[in-house]
């Protein structure tokens, strides 16, 4: 059995998506259906759209997706019909990271989440006789329908306003998460955040939430600074025209904590040489293949410097998820000043604006 869905369909590298009507498969024992009410765009699903990731073509991409439950499998739980979810990433549930509560360490995380089938190598996805890819992060979700799994759904407050809570499913808490989860920033303390986009400032709000006194935001793009400022930044630094790593030690003599997230090696330098002993920087930016990292080793060993890796804010959604929401509806987390709000018909404008940077965090409404 099959439903009938309107999806955008990326159906080749460096093109535009296609609005198309598509036949969604009934959910398995162990699927969630679910009516999307609105989606986020991320830079993950610009990259694979710009075919620099092996997400195979055609796809329906979309993974920061809130909306409705209409159907649950046999077997599911955890969600019932009408309940309001957001969906985030994948996981096996059984690699010793998923046991030991640590999903976004998953061993199976890339094919969960990239190959764009279900584990079987099926797909859920068609028109006529041709297969398209779906399951993109368990839920390819720039669709009016999306089918995903008790893993990667997560149950919030009906009250909350479910058009906007898609983002934290991914970028949102990505920044938060690193700052709150990671490196669990400490009150008192200093932090810089390289990068202003939605993770960026995301994870200066989740610094101010930690209490941190210094926070200092880098970024090429003075509107970019002047929105992290008023988000809770205490100083920041246009990197187009500074002494970034002189203006750091000049505020602070070295900072306890550092964050890139542009996954380029001579930034990521930047914040490694930013620190004050002891201190640790955490990397989140997806790199382009092949990349190396370069630190000063004799400073970096010295200083007894840290430098980690973190994938999706260290979090578990299922409680990190509806944090995040009390935050914001306590007024401490807010979020919705990243936001544009876009129709279905305009993915491709929301694309656009998202690459130029003229949007921060675009969130496409089904």
């Amino acid at each position: 059995m099959t439903v009938q869905i309107r999806a955008a369909v990326a159906r080749g590298a460096g093109q535009d998506l296609s609005i198309e009507t598509i036949a969604l498969e009934e959910p398995r024992p162990d699927e969630i259906l679910v009516k999307v009410v609105a989606t986020g765009v991320c830079h993950t699903d610009l990259v694979v759209m710009a075919g620099h990731l092996p997400t195979p073509m055609p796809v329906v991409l979309g993974h920061e997706g809130a909306g409705i439950v209409e159907r649950v499998g046999s077997a599911v739980k955890k969600v019932k019909a009408g309940d309001h979810v957001v969906m985030t990433f994948n996981s096996c549930g059984t690699c010793p990271s998923c046991r030991d509560h640590d999903i976004s360490y998953c061993y199976e995380f890339f094919p969960r989440n990239f190959f764009a089938t279900r584990a079987d190598g099926s797909v859920a996805i068609s028109k006529g006789a041709e297969k398209i890819h779906s399951n993109f992060f368990g839920q390819s979700s720039w669709a009016s329908h999306a089918i995903c799994h008790e893993a990667n759904v997560v149950k919030v407050d009906p009250a909350a306003q479910l058009d906007l809570l898609g983002p934290l499913a991914c970028g949102i808490q990505t920044g938060a998460g690193t700052v709150m989860n990671a490196l669990k920033v400490q009150p008192g303390k200093s932090f810089v955040v390289f990068g202003a986009g939605s993770v960026g400032l995301s994870a200066v709000m989740g610094a101010v939430v930690q209490g941190a006194t210094t926070i200092i935001a880098v970024d090429m793009h003075d509107s970019r600074l002047d929105l992290a400022r008023e988000l809770g930044a205490t100083h920041t630094i246009n990197a187009k025209t500074d002494d970034v790593v002189g203006q750091i030690h000049a505020l602070t003599g070295g900072v306890n904590y550092s964050l890139d997230t542009t996954g380029l090696p001579a930034v990521i330098r930047q914040a490694v040489d930013a620190l004050a002993p002891r201190g640790t920087c955490a990397i989140l930016g997806a790199p382009m293949p092949g990349s190396e990292i370069s630190v000063d080793n004799t400073g970096f060993m010295s200083m007894g410097k840290k430098l980690i890796g973190v994938v999706e804010g260290q979090s578990n959604p299922d409680s990190f998820i509806p944090t995040l929401i009390s935050l914001w509806q306590a007024g401490r987390f807010p979020f919705d000043r990243l936001v544009k709000f876009y129709d279905f018909a305009d993915i491709n404008t929301a694309i656009h604006d998202s690459h130029a940077g003229t949007t921060v965090k675009a969130i496409v409404r089904m």
